[in-house]
C-alpha cells in the first residue's frame, strides 16, 4: 500500500525585492474534503516555483504571485493531488473552492500487489534513476538525493519497462545552483526496448542559504544554466527578442525530416498576441539553435559529436502549438517534449519560473 503523501514543506513568498519591478496578483482559496470540511495544513505551491504555503486552520489560503502562469498544485495526505493552471486574469476577489478526494486505497494496493516490485530496487537501478531524473551533466554531480528510501522500484519483464514510485516528495539538494526542490514524483518511467524514458511531476524550490562568496557562485552558475535553456528560448520569444539573444529557428517541412529556417519567427501565421498572452501556431518539430554559448563537450562526447560544434542543438515535438505567459510558462506542455540538447539538461539544470536574470 501506498504511504500517504506528506510534504514538510516551508512557507514561500516572493521577495519583494525580486519583484518590485513585477506587477503581481493574488490567490485565495479553501481546501476541503469531501464533506465540506477544512483540510488543515494542505500544501498549496505553484509547481517551478518558490512559491508555496499551508492551508490554515479553516482550511484557507494566500498567495501573491508575479504575472505568469502557473499550476497551482494542492496535496494532502491520503488524498488525491489537485493541479489547476492559473494566471493573472484571475480575480482577486475570486476565492478558490479546491475539495480533494480521497485516494482509493484498494486499487493502489491492487496496482502494488500485482507489480514486480524490486526488493534492491536503489542497488540495481539507483544510478540509473538519478541519470535520468537529475541527469549527468557537471551541476548533476553536485546534486544530492536526501530521500532514496521513499522510491520503490517496478521492473516488468514482459514488457521490458521499469517504473518507479515515491512514496513522499523527493528532496533534492543542488549545491551547484543553490537550492533544495521538494519534488512530488508523479510517474517515472523508461521503456528499454525503445530507450525512450520519461517523468512527469511537481517541484517546489527553496533558496539555500549560504556565503556570499556561495551566493556569488550560484549566481553566475545560474545565469550560465538559464542561458540556452527552454525558459531563456521560450521568454525571448514572448519579449521578440530572439535574434538578439542568440536562437535560430528551423522548421520540418510537413510530411518530411527536411528543416527550413524560420526567416519570420513574428510572422502573423506563426505568432500572435492576445490580451498579453503569446500564442504559437506550430505543430511538428522545430530545432533551435543557440550560438551564443558552445554545448557542454561531456555531452558532446555521449552523443559522438565533433568537439568543435559551436552550437547548443534542441528541438522540440510540438502537437499542437501552444500560449506563452509572460514568465515563460506554457500550456498546454503535455503536448510539447524535449529533444537534444535540452533533453540531456535534467532537473539538476532546471531553474523555476520566478528566477530573473540580472
Amino acid at each position: 500500500m501506498k504511504t500517504a503523501l506528506t510534504l514538510v514543506l516551508f512557507t514561500f513568498t516572493l521577495s519583494l525585492t525580486a519583484i518590485s519591478q513585477e506587477k503581481t496578483f493574488p490567490i485565495d482559496g479553501i481546501v476541503l474534503d469531501k464533506s465540506g470540511q477544512p483540510l488543515v495544513g494542505a500544501s498549496v505551491f505553484c509547481q517551478n516555483t518558490t512559491v508555496g504555503t499551508l492551508s490554515k486552520s479553516d482550511g484557507s489560503f494566500h498567495l501573491r504571485l508575479a504575472n505568469g502562469g502557473y499550476d497551482l498544485v494542492i496535496s494532502y495526505t491520503g488524498y488525491e493531488t489537485q493541479v489547476m493552471r492559473i494566471g493573472k486574469d484571475h480575480k482577486a476577489d475570486d476565492t478558490l473552492r479546491v475539495q480533494l478526494k480521497e485516494l482509493d486505497k484498494s486499487l493502489e494496493q491492487a496496482v502494488v500487489t500485482g507489480s514486480a516490485e524490486v526488493a534492491d530496487g536503489w542497488e540495481k537501478y539507483g544510478q540509473f534513476f538519478f541519470d535520468n531524473f537529475i541527469g549527468t551533466t557537471p551541476n548533476a554531480a553536485q546534486c544530492t538525493l536526501d530521500n532514496k528510501e521513499v522510491l520503490k522500484f517496478y521492473f516488468y519483464k514482459k514488457r521490458n519497462k521499469l517504473r518507479v514510485k515515491a512514496t513522499e516528495p523527493l528532496t533534492v539538494t543542488n549545491n551547484a545552483l543553490g537550492y533544495r526542490i521538494r519534488y512530488q514524483l508523479d510517474s517515472f518511467v523508461y521503456d528499454y526496448t525503445g530507450n525512450v524514458g520519461s517523468y512527469t511531476g511537481y517541484p517546489l524550490f527553496e533558496n539555500l542559504d549560504g556565503s556570499p562568496d556561495q551566493q556569488q557562485t550560484w549566481k553566475q552558475n545560474r545565469l550560465f544554466s538559464y542561458s540556452g535553456s527552454r525558459l531563456h528560448f521560450i521568454r525571448s520569444w514572448y519579449d521578440s527578442t530572439l535574434n538578439d539573444e542568440g536562437f535560430i529557428l528551423e522548421l520540418a517541412d510537413s510530411g518530411s525530416n527536411r528543416m527550413r529556417r524560420v526567416e519570420d519567427p513574428y510572422d502573423p501565421k506563426l505568432y500572435s498576441r492576445d490580451s498579453g498572452d503569446v500564442e504559437i501556431n506550430i505543430q511538428g518539430r522545430l530545432r533551435i539553435s543557440y550560438t551564443s554559448q558552445a554545448p557542454d563537450k561531456k555531452y558532446l562526447t555521449l552523443n559522438k559529436y565533433p568537439l568543435t560544434t559551436a552550437a547548443q542543438i534542441s528541438a522540440l515535438d510540438i502537437a499542437n502549438g501552444f500560449v506563452i505567459e509572460e514568465n515563460g510558462y506554457f500550456y498546454d506542455q503535455g503536448d510539447v517534449s524535449n529533444l537534444g540538447y535540452w533533453a540531456w539538461k535534467k532537473l539538476a539544470e532546471l531553474l523555476p519560473y520566478d528566477y530573473l536574470p540580472e
